[in-house]
């Protein structure tokens, strides 16, 4: 039981955590008018797909990531070299909105053309020879929505304007980097949600719920009363009522508390428990909460900040020689150190999505070829030089960083395997 709901928790955490990435680039993509022929959770065969207007949105098999397929990014149409005969079918004015390539004795409506030039990029039109009438070269007029037909799979064209080379740097910049950034807003939003649900900690000297078993419930206290003093020592905040209690292991301490008015003297003694080689007092009690919106808010931000910068300062070592590969963990070290979160509850399952989400928008952003930061890096090349790279090059630069980055990912996975399996 436990192992089926580790495998569904990491398939909701890495389905969300990629969903709402790659939903950031879809987004702005389309706003800027860039045609997007694929919407894709994973890599490898399809699982599931479903096809609205001009996308389609894929599940596939393996879990490694997703993309946005967008028009211009790979060869885009078939080549149809003069001499080519097609099959095209039209619309009520006469616009061409088909073009089969083949199997044309299942279309019985379409009007047999020779090819002799044809231009789906900028003017949209074909000009040949129609069957019955060779001796007159016509020009047809195509759909700007046109699809091309072979093998009964349609693929819509893409005109010059729809594609993702034809927008202007500042579109394409923001359709790149809206993906890690909708990272950070997801674990935003997970933080909310965590302060909303669970509560924000308040640094007050109040006691929070009071676990069923631990001294603080056998000694007669109860949620909501305020400490004001432990041994005749004031206290203020949360961390004074901690510390007090963690230096006096096993031994009897006073607490003064106020309890709707009337003030009590409690005596406790703290149970003795070893954390990091040391031993410290505990009393079976929560710090105590307030579930606020604004708290909430507050709360969502602090935390994004603060593990943004850890994860930085982690960047850091690793670069400096303090954190290695071994450290490293992929899919496989995911889905393990999932399982050990899962138990410990839905808050800290969701603690763990919102660090991963974190950690998924930074290294997407670092410069390297085949992430998002790679592509951003070109941009930045392009502003400074005032025209862009050669796309070829570009390619073949992040041809080579994605097969490098995917060799990273059977190394580290090895070792994940090693590490929790062999």
């Amino acid at each position: 039981m436990q192992t089926l709901e580790t495998i569904i928790a990491f398939i909701i955490i890495f389905g969300a955590l990629v969903f709402f990435h790659e939903l950031g680039h879809l987004v702005f993509a389309k706003r800027a008018g860039i045609l997007c022929r694929e919407f894709a959770i994973g890599f490898g065969p399809k699982v599931f797909t479903y096809k609205k207007k001009e996308t389609v949105y894929t599940i596939r098999l393996l879990p490694l990531g997703g993309y946005v397929r967008m028009a211009g990014e790979d060869a885009e149409n078939i080549e149809l070299k003069p001499g080519y005969r097609v099959g095209l079918i039209f619309d009520n004015e006469e616009y061409v909105t088909k073009i089969i390539l083949n199997n044309k004795d299942k279309y019985p409506d379409i009007r047999l053309v020779e090819v002799e030039v044809i231009d789906l990029d900028h003017k949209l039109i074909l000009t040949g020879y129609e069957e019955g009438e060779e001796d007159t070269l016509k020009t047809f007029t195509i759909h700007k929505e046109a699809v091309i037909v072979e093998n009964g799979v349609e693929n819509q064209i893409a005109p010059y304007d729809r594609q993702f080379a034809s927008k202007s740097l500042g579109h394409r910049f923001l359709t790149i980097v809206a993906g890690p950034a909708m990272n950070f807003v997801l674990a935003f939003v997970i933080f909310v949600l965590i302060g909303l649900f669970q509560g924000v900690v308040v640094d007050e000297a109040k006691l929070g719920e009071l676990t069923a078993d631990g001294s603080a419930i056998n000694a007669g206290l109860k949620s909501g009363d305020v400490i004001q003093s432990i041994e005749g020592t004031e206290v203020s905040s949360w961390g004074d009522v901690q510390e007090s209690i963690q230096k006096n292991p096993g031994q009897e301490i006073e607490f003064v508390v106020d309890r709707d008015g009337k003030t009590l003297e409690v005596p406790v003694v703290p149970q003795e428990v070893k954390r990091d080689g040391k031993k410290i007092g505990i009393i079976g009690v929560y710090p105590p909460v307030e579930k606020a919106p604004i708290k909430a808010i507050q709360y969502g931000f602090t935390e994004t900040y603060f593990w943004t910068k850890q994860i930085f300062i982690i960047l850091g070592d690793l670069v400096t020689g303090g954190f290695t590969i071994d450290s490293l963990s992929g899919p496989v070290g995911i889905y393990k150190s999932t399982e050990e979160v899962a138990k410990q509850g839905i808050f800290t399952l969701m603690k763990w999505a919102g660090l991963l989400s974190i950690n998924l928008g930074i290294m997407n952003l670092l410069p390297l070829p085949a992430l998002d930061g790679g592509r951003l890096l070109f941009f930045v090349v392009e502003f400074l030089r005032g025209k862009p790279i050669d796309r070829q090059k570009e390619g073949m630069v992040h041809f080579i960083g994605f097969a490098l980055l995917m060799l990273l990912m059977i190394v580290v996975t090895w070792n994940d395997i090693q590490r929790f399996f062999l």
